[in-house]
């Protein structure tokens, strides 16, 4: 997977690169087939105390890629966060597709019965 990871005013430690490869790579675990990921990191310093941090991650997947990004006062808890966002779309887009080929092998069936 192509990972690109972009800050603004945000200084990249070798801690917080790690911790995104972390959360990156527990992503590639649940979508096989992700091509790319790009995470941005900013810090705001105008914004309220409690969502100075913003993390926005783009996963590019077959279909439409998918997006998410979060505000915390805690740049760990926003990567967090953000990843925890797009787990869940990855969760719910499997489970679309599996309904989808469940449901119509099921219809035609149905169909047939009833000619």
């Amino acid at each position: 997977m192509k990972f690109v990871l972009t800050t603004h005013n945000v200084k990249l430690t070798a801690a917080i690169e790690e911790h995104i490869l972390t959360r990156i790579e527990k992503l590639e675990h649940f979508d096989r087939w992700a091509v790319d990921a790009r995470v941005n990191l900013e810090h705001d310093k105008t914004r309220s105390p409690e969502k100075q941090f913003k993390c926005s991650i783009r996963l590019g997947v077959r279909g439409p890629d998918l997006y998410a990004e979060d505000s915390e006062n805690d740049l760990y808890a926003a990567i967090d966060l953000v990843t925890k966002k797009i787990e869940q779309q990855i969760r719910k887009q499997h489970s679309k597709k599996k309904a989808k080929r469940i449901s119509e092998p099921a219809k035609r069936k149905r169909k047939a019965q009833e000619a």
